[in-house]
């Protein structure tokens, strides 16, 4: 078989409590989480692609109790101290960076690609080659709204050929989920840009306008555009492109779930 890069990721989950020794009481599932979470505290996975070549005896880039074992001994500690000290509070956005730096040099001869941390389901941060010094951070919203996918410039007859049930005179309804990443470098507090202006900004634009409203009906902007998932998506990163520009941060994509097995992205 002939040889070629490939990219592995690799997710630990883990509950990060105060002390670590609350992390040694014999807990163990490494599915739900390990070091497990045996109270209230955070729980947050981080997810490290590796890239490289197969080992034709093994069959495998690298053995991922390897990337668990660095994971567990080097980020862990980080991010504890992290939490719990020198970031209680921030947003975290300049620790991805020393992260990485940290990670990569115990991952080679594999090149690490990038980093995720998720602090919740809904919000999380990323940063990736080349530009380590950018971090990405990705926020998760809803909304709920009908549309009817009809092009005027199809007949009636091929509407209803193209898109189906979805072409029902009435319309039909979604709940929309989107997410909203911001890139940038963190400023000294550790931040791209406060959560909750981002917060602000997104329901101001795009869920006060489109929650619970028939976007061929009620919204201008599809007045005369076909409500797809595509151009629904397209539309909302136009909407956002200058609100969420910063001296620190821009938008760097859009991606919207009409379903969760159908979504569309659009990047900058």
């Amino acid at each position: 078989m002939s040889s070629r890069t490939v990219l592995l990721s690799r997710e630990l989950r883990f509950g990060l409590h105060e002390l670590a020794e609350r992390e040694q009481a014999g807990a163990n599932n490494g599915f739900a989480g390990e070091p497990a979470l045996l109270g209230i505290a955070p729980f947050l996975t981080l997810c490290a692609a590796i890239s490289g070549q197969i080992d034709p005896r093994t069959g495998m880039l690298i053995n991922i109790k390897i990337v668990d074992k660095v994971l567990r001994q080097a980020a862990v500690p980080m991010l504890r101290a992290y939490v719990y000290g020198t970031g209680r509070g921030a947003q975290g956005a300049d620790l991805l960076p020393r992260l990485f730096e940290t990670l990569e040099p115990l991952l080679a001869p594999h090149r690490l690609e990038s980093l995720q941390l998720a602090l919740s389901p809904y919000l999380s941060l990323r940063v990736e080659r080349p530009e380590l010094n950018m971090v990405t951070l990705i926020e998760r919203f809803e909304f709920s709204a009908s549309h009817r996918l009809h092009s005027s410039a199809l007949s009636d007859a091929e509407n209803r050929e193209v898109f189906g049930r979805c072409n029902n005179v009435n319309g039909h309804g979604h709940n929309y989920e989107v997410d909203v990443a911001i890139t940038g470098t963190p400023d000294k507090s550790g931040a791209l840009m406060p959560l909750y202006e981002l917060q602000r900004l997104v329901n101001q634009h795009v869920i006060d306008r489109f929650d619970h409203k028939h976007l061929n009906v009620d919204c201008a902007e599809f007045a005369g555009l076909n409500p797809t998932v595509e151009n629904i998506a397209q539309v909302i990163f136009d909407k956002l492109k200058q609100p969420l520009t910063t001296a620190q941060a821009k938008l760097a994509f859009v991606r919207v779930y009409e379903t969760p097995k159908t979504f569309c992205e659009v990047s900058a």
